[in-house]
């Protein structure tokens, strides 16, 4: 069913206003997720919503981002945060409507920001007319409807697991069941019918002549599922995503949905894109989303679940950047979303979550930054049971049912019943630490996390050393525990002049102690304060740069350098 803007479409004023797109922005852009439920409420009634998001985009805008990534807003009974669409066309009335969506994306132009919306084409609401239409006998072919085994069909069809635990199939009145890798609330499409196709065909066009600037796509590894739906032969399903191919993730014929959807962004221009959220067993695996004819970007898993160890996080980006340069194709780096713990906590401190910022934001590519990292809030893991709304938790032994954690509304002020979230409450209970991590409290704050992301954006954006280009190079020979790299601007052969234009040297130290190099350079940037460069003997190291000077670097931080 078709929906009317219920305010004027982008006039030509408006977009005058909007700041030119950079070629392949994408490439080396930094993207902020906002949770809309937990970003910033507007009217009161605790839930974040549209309006609210986009008073705060000067926030977004003055850390440096480049995007703004939107997670679902549209009408949905909110059985898993909004992942599970009633209508793809609407806006949920929580959130707001159309004009609010409008309007948002308006404003993003306005302030440079891009704007990316999700969209969910694996499976939509057990309240969508269509399925709702299925459950009467009528067009059940757009879902996966199959008999059941064993006697009078009293069995699921196979031995699928959903993710949020439990079987992945519900038996309906006429005894066929239905399949839902997620909550029985989100019915899986068939995308082997024609009609599904077309009809995201057509969800799409609708938010891009809005003017949305690209679409994340949930599941983008589903969709997909082998034929004839066969057992997997093992339980606890859900600990495999990631691992290897299953029968329902990660099928080669998903590709063919990307490549018709790559066209269809390349129709309005080159600017417009693609993301995947793709589990993929391996490196080289993902990137087959990200091939010149199919998706802009995937997201990096294995980064994300990288442990806090030199070795393995030197490897993971190697793998990286190894497998998305087969393909021509940007890396990605994340380290935090709202399925996951926040990294603060799942790295065991915040020096540890500022260094992995550091980290994160000297490598090529493009990075992501999770509402509240900035502020360097931890894992909220003492909720009441009775405020969770997490379905993964309300059905057991899937997902580790602990999302709601790294949901909790964000605190913007000092005072108030929400801290700035909202005149009200949250829907969530906020601890009362999260005052002094307030957007006010650490705003002008030198030493606060904040600050620190407010910078890390700044340098990355006019040092033409970071983020644009492909490659990183190693220094070898370093005390164990301990990585360093350097980034050159693009066509920059020699050890630059320590300046603006030249290169940029990255040190890690993932130990529990001060590590003294034997490396020359001037400070740009530290996640912790870094202890002062020392005048040494000519020492015997294998760059040319290190000659001369030692350098002190913090336990568990990062430093940049310029050298």
């Amino acid at each position: 069913m078709a929906h009317e803007l219920t305010s004027p479409s982008l006039s030509d004023s408006a977009r005058s206003c909007e700041r030119p797109s950079r070629p392949g922005w994408w490439r080396d852009a930094v993207i902020y997720q906002v949770y809309v439920r937990s970003f910033a409420d507007s009217d009161g009634d605790g839930i974040g919503d549209l309006r609210g998001a986009r008073e705060r985009l000067p926030h977004i805008a003055g850390l440096g981002a480049d995007a703004v990534w939107l997670t679902p807003f549209y009408a949905s009974p909110q059985a898993d945060g909004g992942y599970d669409v009633a209508d793809y066309r609407a806006v949920d009335p929580v959130f707001g409507d159309l004009a609010d969506a409008d309007d948002l994306v308006r404003a993003a132009h306005g302030l440079g920001l891009k704007v990316i919306v999700d969209i969910v084409p694996n499976h939509t609401s057990d309240r969508h007319p269509w399925f709702l239409q299925a459950l009467a006998g009528i067009g059940r072919d757009r879902y996966v409807f199959r008999p059941g085994r064993g006697p009078g069909g009293a069995e699921p069809p196979n031995d699928w697991e959903s993710v949020f635990g439990g079987p992945a199939w519900t038996r309906v009145a006429d005894g066929s069941w239905y399949l839902h890798l997620f909550a029985p609330q989100q019915p899986d499409l068939d995308w082997t019918n024609a009609e599904v196709r077309a009809e995201f065909d057509s969800v799409l066009r609708f938010w891009l002549d809005l003017g949305v600037d690209g679409f994340r796509i949930d599941v983008a590894h589903g969709m997909v599922k082998a034929e004839g739906l066969p057992d997997i032969g093992h339980g606890q399903q859900a600990k495999l995503i990631g691992t290897q191919r299953l029968p329902f993730f990660d099928q080669d014929g998903v590709h063919e949905i990307h490549r018709g959807w790559r066209r269809l962004l390349e129709s309005y221009g080159p600017d417009r894109i693609g993301v995947a959220e793709a589990w993929a067993p391996t490196p080289e695996r993902l990137a087959l989303y990200v091939r010149p004819d199919e998706l802009h970007q995937a997201f990096n898993f294995q980064f994300l679940n990288c442990p806090w160890d030199a070795t393995a996080l030197r490897a993971v980006v190697d793998d990286s950047l190894r497998a998305t340069a087969s393909v021509g194709a940007p890396t990605t780096w994340v380290l935090s979303n709202h399925d996951v713990v926040r990294h603060s906590t799942r790295y065991g401190s915040p020096a540890r979550a500022r260094a992995g910022a550091l980290l994160m934001l000297a490598l090529p590519g493009s990075a992501y930054v999770y509402q509240g990292e900035e502020l360097g809030l931890p894992e909220v893991v003492d909720l009441p049971d009775e405020a969770r709304q997490d379905p993964a938790f309300l059905r057991g032994d899937g997902q580790d049912g602990l999302r709601d954690g790294c949901r909790v509304p964000l605190p913007w002020t000092q005072d108030g019943p929400s801290y700035g979230f909202g005149p009200g409450g949250s829907w969530l209970p906020q601890p009362p630490q999260w005052q002094a991590l307030s957007v006010e409290a650490q705003s002008a704050d030198p030493s606060s996390t904040l600050e620190l992301y407010r910078r890390a954006l700044g340098v990355r954006r006019d040092h033409p050393a970071l983020g644009a280009g492909e490659a990183v190079e190693w220094l070898d020979g370093l005390p164990e525990g301990v990585l360093a790299f350097r980034r050159r601007p693009e066509g920059l052969g020699g050890e630059g002049d320590g300046g603006e234009g030249g290169a940029v040297l990255v040190t890690l130290n993932t130990t529990d102690r001060e590590v003294e190099l034997p490396l020359s350079g001037a400070p740009l940037l530290s996640s912790a304060p870094p202890a002062p460069v020392l005048p040494s003997p000519a020492a015997e190291f294998t760059d040319r740069a290190a000659q001369g000077h030692n350098v002190r670097v913090p336990a568990d931080s990062c430093v940049w350098w310029a050298i």
